[in-house]
């Protein structure tokens, strides 16, 4: 390498390090001390980086200690925002601020996704890359700054101006309804089994409940309450109804078994006169045997934000939708 390249390379990487440096002013009000901390937070396995010492290169390490940071921070503001909250409604809230998906999006949102070194090929099909790195982001954040510089951050760039935490915290998605008209529309039967009861550490009951669709297993769940248990289940049960065509294909076939059953039954009078033969009475008529439409195609769903089953909904309606939605909607909110 000549002189002239040598001071070349200084002069682009320079200019590399500035305009990164006003990049991640943007993102995140204040500009870094040791730019090498967000360099790695960027770097992604895929890019195949190595340090001088020959070992990757990359911001896993950093994304585990940002995790754990968040999770701090998080709590921390959660703690202090809900003081009259219980422990269970504080942890749900925490969680939801911390997924990867909430991550993901505020990655996207804030321009930071851009900035991730990595193979074109890993960020097409890596739906965490995002939302890794903004844990990595964090991580860098906290060894460059600290722990207060954290606070801030997530404090007046993510809750103050992205995430509105009162609504985040109360949204909440009524699993065991959209459970229910789906198995409605498809004329299938659903039951929620107890499965036992426990107790945490402090003694509170915790309930457990496992969702049976024609007999065949789906989902379980644990609460403080029934209704809350029930709700997990049928979360758990959705996301295999979405994941799993086999779990589609084996309730479908009890289905088939069971109406088999129902159709075949036949009426016999009783023998009201001994001397006289028998009177059988004509066989019940035959239900219309409904024509099953084809399965749904079998192949991967990216997870939405919300759970929407048209896709592999078998079955045309019987009622209108809107005594449907009503029906599962009372029965949601039911306790059992």
């Amino acid at each position: 390498m000549t002189f002239r390249d040598f001071i070349e390379r200084l002069r682009l990487t320079y200019v590399d390090d500035k305009e990164l440096r006003r990049a991640l002013f943007g993102i995140m009000g204040f500009y870094p001390h040791d730019i090498q901390h967000y360099k790695q937070a960027l770097t992604h396995k895929s890019s195949g980086q190595r340090n001088d010492k020959g070992r990757p290169l990359n911001n896993e390490r950093l994304e585990f200690l940002g995790d754990a940071m968040l999770s701090a921070v998080v709590g921390d503001i959660v703690f202090e925002h809900f003081d009259r909250q219980r422990e269970g409604f504080l942890t749900n809230t925490r969680s939801k601020l911390v997924s990867r998906e909430s991550l993901g999006k505020l990655a996207d949102e804030m321009g930071l996704t851009e900035l991730i070194k990595s193979s074109g090929q890993q960020r097409s099909h890596n739906s965490y890359m995002a939302g890794n790195a903004f844990e990595a982001l964090v991580g860098a954040i906290y060894l460059d700054q600290g722990y207060n510089a954290v606070m801030r951050f997530v404090r007046k760039r993510i809750l103050a101006k992205m995430v509105n935490i009162d609504k985040v915290a109360y949204k909440e998605v009524n699993f065991k309804s959209k459970l229910l008209e789906w198995t409605q529309k498809n004329r299938v039967r659903l039951d929620f089994t107890s499965i036992g009861q426990s107790k945490d550490d402090k003694g509170s009951p915790i309930f457990h409940f496992q969702v049976q669709i024609e007999g065949v297993a789906g989902g379980k769940g644990e609460g403080f309450s029934k209704k809350e248990a029930q709700q997990a289940a049928s979360k758990d049960t959705l996301l295999r109804l979405r994941r799993e065509p086999q779990f589609i294909d084996a309730i479908f076939a009890a289905k088939s078994e069971r109406t088999k059953m129902e159709e075949v039954l036949v009426a016999v009078a009783p023998d009201l006169n001994a001397d006289s033969e028998p009177v059988a009475a004509k066989p019940v008529a035959k239900r219309k045997k409904t024509e099953e439409p084809e399965k749904p195609e079998k192949k991967p769903v990216e997870e939405p934000d919300e759970f929407d089953l048209s896709d592999i909904t078998a079955h045309p309606e019987e009622s209108s939708r809107e005594d449907i939605i009503a029906a599962a909607e009372k029965a949601a909110f039911e306790e059992q």
